[in-house]
């Protein structure tokens, strides 16, 4: 799409909406509202941004009280998601009288729920308070995985796994727009990848209680003792959340009004604006209408494909090598080793270099395809440790899905328009988990051979769809520098602590024309 037609866009999209006529003021971010009631000229708040040693300290302090909490959050929702498939190395499938083919619906209903949650939750979370919504959400969904121990038949575990859906549908989204507010976009991937690489940790934590509970005996179904466990702490670390984790930079307690300004002015940075309470229809429609977000919620629709399959039958893919059921859990843990591996890297190397993040999105799916066929090619009996190997370097793709999921709070502008094409992107995801499952025949196990070439055709769409992104990203770029170097306004191009002077509107990206996207 060209810059004519954004800015086109942008304009018949504003026409269209009840607030498209609304004055400036009506259009100010609530963090620039936050300034002027407190009186902070812009020049302060550019002495504030300018100041590196404060800020270098700041940063340190929002990793160290902020962070923590979204990656605990993040490794108790990895391990209680897979904590039917541990339950399933057990005894579940007798004690619960499902069968293979049921068991692949699991995912899928849990996926279904939290495509049909996960928008309702993210509007309600912008009109009222995101983190409080989100610690009665983990309080809930524990609860619910202490429910799971009381079903005896398909019909109870599916319920289950609805409401499970549905309770941790906001938790992803949630974070990614909680990252995109306290950190700047060059920091956001990195961040992203530290509290999604807490999968990894979670399998690993998840893999060693579980095979602690089986080692206790007693005659009480290991299965059963695994969702008890589990959804307790995770029920208690709720409260957790709701009394420390802050709903934003402005409500923060425990920030002073100068921190608060210091990072609404590093906010500032990404013209993407920081928080609104207010929903802009106009904006809605103009995400649903963004080329980017269809290539985005491409992406993650083939990437989530592969995450469906591997994620619920890669337990089962081990245990084709070793029948031992704890055996099967302790060969799951190094897999969660190399996820926080691939994660971290993939993260860092998007924080560390500029503009690499639709690059390193498909050379990160390059182990997948190798891993997949070894699992797929290599004999069970001769080559178990292939198999094994595969199975561990096959979750680098997870590092694709975490840099394409923090793109639309990176490239979008306007806060509705940025929950919407998140939330977008979070569809994909359901979609492709509901999916994924279901290419793992169950009378082709254990190499599920369909399973594996449909993989390896994610892998190519991604490939082809990222460089696609690319293109239209740049494409843009060159043409509002373009557009920049005609107009006298333009300033050369405006300096980033230039930008921490500008009034923070809720403007979208199509209406900033000052507004450059991230590759």
């Amino acid at each position: 799409m060209t810059e004519t037609s954004d800015s086109k866009l942008a304009t018949d999209t504003a026409a269209k909406a009840s607030d498209g006529a609304a004055t400036v003021d009506d259009k100010l971010d609530e963090a620039e509202i936050f300034l002027r009631q407190h009186n902070l000229s812009p020049e302060y708040v550019q002495q504030l941004v300018a100041d590196d040693d404060a800020l270098k300290k700041l940063l340190r302090r929002i990793d160290m009280t902020v962070l923590p909490l979204l990656c605990v959050t993040y490794m108790l929702q990895y391990v209680d998601k897979q904590a039917l498939s541990y339950a399933a190395v057990f005894d579940l499938f007798t004690d619960a009288h499902i069968n293979g083919t049921q068991y692949s619906w699991f995912p899928s209903i849990f996926y279904l729920a939290y495509l049909l949650a996960e928008y309702p939750w993210s509007y309600l979370a912008q009109k009222t308070q995101l983190a409080k919504v989100a610690g009665v959400c983990i309080m809930l969904w524990g609860s619910v995985l202490m429910l799971t121990a009381a079903s005896h038949d398909f019909i109870g575990m599916a319920v289950c796994r609805f409401l499970l859906g549905v309770f941790e549908a906001p938790i992803t989204t949630f974070f990614v727009m909680i990252v995109a507010q306290w950190y700047t976009r060059q920091e956001q991937p990195f961040r992203a990848g530290a509290f999604y690489s807490c999968n990894g940790l979670g399998s690993m934590v998840g893999g060693i209680l579980t095979y602690g509970i089986g080692q206790i005996g007693g005659g009480f179904p290991v299965w059963k003792s695994i969702f008890l466990m589990l959804g307790g702490v995770t029920a208690l670390w709720g409260i957790v959340i709701i009394l420390f984790l802050p709903d934003s930079i402005i409500s923060a307690r425990r920030f002073s009004v100068d921190e608060k300004a210091a990072l609404i002015g590093r906010a500032r940075l990404a013209r993407t604006g920081v928080i609104s309470h207010k929903i802009r229809m106009y904006q809605i429609w103009e995400a649903l209408l963004d080329p980017q977000i269809h290539l985005l919620f491409f992406f993650m629709l083939l990437n989530a494909t592969i995450n469906g399959g591997v994620a619920n039958f890669g337990k089962l893919i081990i245990k084709g090598v070793v029948s031992d059921p704890f055996k099967t859990v302790l060969l799951g843990i190094p897999q969660g080793a190399f996820s926080v591996f691939w994660i971290l890297s993939g993260t860092f190397l998007a924080s560390r270099f500029k503009n690499v993040n639709t690059l390193v999105m498909p050379l990160y799916l390059v182990p997948t395809v190798v891993g997949v066929l070894m699992m797929w090619l290599m004999d069970r009996k001769t080559q178990a440790v292939g198999v094994l190997f595969g199975y561990y370097l096959c979750g680098s793709f997870v590092t694709s899905l975490v840099l394409c999921m923090q793109m639309p709070a990176m490239n979008l502008g306007g806060y509705t328009k940025r929950m919407t094409g998140t939330a977008a992107v979070f569809l994909a995801i359901c979609v492709g988990n509901i999916v994924g499952p279901h290419a793992f025949l169950d009378e082709e196990a254990p190499t599920y051979a369909t399973g594996c070439k449909v993989i390896l055709g994610c892998c190519a769409g991604q490939l082809v769809v990222a460089m696609m992104l690319r293109w239209l990203l740049i494409s843009r770029n060159k043409q509002r520098d373009a557009l920049a170097e005609d107009s006298v306004s333009a300033t050369a191009k405006m300096g980033e602590i230039d930008a921490a002077v500008v009034e923070v509107t809720d403007q979208t990206d199509f209406e900033n024309p000052k507004f450059r996207y991230v590759l």
